[in-house]
């Protein structure tokens, strides 16, 4: 997943998530920074978001089950993610990956998964704690292998 893909995908959910908190068109465009003109666009599919429309959203409502669902994860990771092609900061505690993840490899005391989703991938310890994120596979392997010798 990209920039333009992420843009496209939560241009796509806006008005979900507004209805998913029973806000009108004018208090979702107050929150988000837009004009209601502006958010009218985005919703019927007339103009995309911008990348700062996204950010925010992702930000702002980032415990929506509409955007948590259409990503696969938390909203801000894939944003972060994105952003930085990679996030090597731990530890977040996640949930283990039960629902959105499959197991791609597991070495010593740490796996990596691939969101099914989004399809970005990250490095969890035993304990459930992120140590890395990044779309790029290979970039995820090499971070694996190093995190593994420095244990």
């Amino acid at each position: 997943m990209d920039k333009e893909q992420i843009i496209d995908l939560i241009s796509s959910k806006i008005k979900l998530v507004r209805v998913e908190r029973g806000y009108t068109q004018d208090k979702m465009a107050e929150i988000i920074g837009v004009s209601k003109k502006t958010l009218v666009q985005i919703e019927k599919g007339r103009d995309n978001a911008s990348w700062a429309i996204v950010v925010a959203t992702c930000a702002l409502f980032n415990k929506s089950e509409v955007l948590q669902s259409t990503l696969g994860d938390d909203p801000l990771v894939i944003i972060t993610t994105i952003a930085h092609d990679h996030i090597d900061t731990p530890k977040d505690k996640t949930m283990g990956g039960k629902v959105w993840w499959k197991e791609i490899l597991k070495q010593g005391h740490f796996q990596l998964q691939q969101n099914l989703v989004s399809q970005h991938y990250r490095i969890l310890d035993d304990e459930g704690y992120r140590w890395y994120s990044s779309f790029d596979k290979n970039d995820a392997l090499a971070r694996l292998k190093e995190i593994c010798r420095q244990q």
